[in-house]
């Protein structure tokens, strides 16, 4: 299988090769970056030997908040709205676009050693959030988190906020960032500020990525003022479509689960956060057998409280087996599935596996390890076993960002020490019980 060529960018050998068929030892080469060969003898500008490894489609995180990891740690163990109130939004009034570049920094490093090529973000200040995805070279679908509360004047700033974004970076950084409108709930958005963002969505050409059914609060406040779940509301003022990436879905009825499949809206399931912020458990068994498209996020780092996805694959396949006293829930291959190629299909690009035609992004899990010895079962091992920390080398878009545990365009001890001393400085002016400015 090969692009026409007798000469490539990368070639990847002497690893077993993760493809939709299972394992093979073969090569594998990159040439500006797509996949352009797999198993033929070629020759390269750059050889990597993946021996002991698992070469492997990168991780996709579908839903997450990257400058909160500058709040991992900050206010764990409250209850939802305690947390919101007292903590994490006097945090974030105080938060500039230096201290989300750097807090995205951050968030980037993390996922370049623990596997994560591509991920989708909503949040504040997002032109630091695109800066430090385009120095990084990583991936990213990103999406300024917009909350209007039926208040006009705000609804027209926030709105106008958006639209700058989705023009400004969309297909950014040779195409690796890619924007969405981002309203954050439908409890936190009027349906009239919702129809305006479907709109604007359609005319831009973008995606739309929202939280939904995230809580029981939710639910109830949703069906108080309008009668319905948020899902039917959404539904009726036709919201929806298979470009709305929907985070959380915890909420569902039967009902609401037809209506995300009938309008095919992609999944993004985050268990620990759900988990950690005693939100429930979302009906994953069931959105699946309906052929809904479920894929894996983290969430912020104050929910989660890590970006590790290879922890959430784990997560998801045991959270549902328990919850269901059914050890066929969700089985390995399915949770790779979901960190992987649904992924991919939730976030609208041509990667989530190894294949020629498909972006190169690739990461290489180091299996001379204690923990996944013996090799039984190595989708098994990658879900139950493996670690963020077994990722040796990770390529995004053909770039190597990360070989043989060596980062090759970040200054790590930099970006760490940077993070430190802004959320210090953000802590001094924090005081606690101060509301959120919106």
């Amino acid at each position: 299988m090969s692009v026409n060529s007798d000469h490539y960018d990368v070639l990847i050998e002497g690893g077993w090769i993760f493809t939709s068929k299972g394992l093979v030892k073969e090569a594998l080469a990159v040439d500006n970056g797509i996949i352009a060969n797999i198993g033929e003898k070629v020759s390269a500008d750059r050889v990597i030997d993946a021996k002991n490894g698992i070469v492997m489609p990168g991780l996709i995180n579908t839903h997450t908040h990257l400058g909160m990891t500058l709040l991992r740690g900050y206010a764990d163990d409250f209850p939802l709205e305690q947390w919101l109130n007292e903590y994490i939004w006097p945090m974030e009034a105080k938060l500039d676009e230096r201290a989300v570049y750097i807090g995205s920094l951050l968030g980037c490093l993390e996922m370049i050693k623990s596997g994560t090529t591509t991920f989708a973000d909503m949040y504040i200040h997002m032109d630091g959030a695109a800066r430090a995805v385009e120095k990084s070279g990583l991936r990213g679908l990103l999406s300024y988190g917009m909350i209007e509360l039926g208040d006009g004047a705000r609804a027209e700033r926030e709105l106008k906020t958006g639209k700058e974004f989705v023009k400004k970076w969309n297909n950014a950084a040779n195409g690796r960032i890619t924007t969405a409108y981002g309203p954050h709930a439908p409890n936190t958005c009027s349906p009239e500020f919702l129809t305006r963002v479907r709109e604007c969505s359609d005319k831009d050409g973008v995606g739309i990525h929202t939280h939904l059914a995230e809580t029981k609060t939710e639910i109830n406040e949703m069906k108080s003022k309008y009668g319905m779940s948020p899902v039917r509301l959404l539904d009726k003022i036709g919201f929806f479509g298979p470009d709305v990436l929907a985070a959380h879905c915890v909420w569902l009825s039967e009902g609401d689960i037809k209506i995300l499949n009938k309008n095919d809206v992609k999944v993004a399931h985050n268990p620990t956060s759900n988990m950690k912020l005693g939100s429930g458990i979302a009906p994953v068994p069931e959105l699946m057998k309906d052929g809904i498209t479920v894929a894996l996020g983290t969430d912020g780092c104050a929910s989660n409280n890590d970006l590790d996805m290879f922890r959430e694959m784990k997560t998801t396949a045991l959270l549902h087996k328990v919850h269901k006293l059914d050890p066929t829930m969700i089985s390995a291959r399915d949770a790779l599935n979901m960190a992987t190629i649904n992924g991919a299909i939730a976030l609208g690009i041509n990667a989530g596996e190894l294949a020629v035609g498909r972006k190169a992004d690739i990461i290489i899990v180091d299996t001379n390890k204690p923990h996944l010895t013996p090799k039984h079962d190595m989708v098994s091992h990658l879900v139950y076993c493996a670690k963020g920390s077994d990722v040796s080398t990770c390529i995004v878009d053909g770039k190597i960002l990360m070989e043989n545990y060596e980062l090759t365009m970040l200054n790590e001890s930099k970006i760490m020490a940077d993070a430190e001393k802004v959320t210090r400085d953000l802590m001094n002016k924090v005081e606690k019980g101060q509301t959120r400015v919106i």
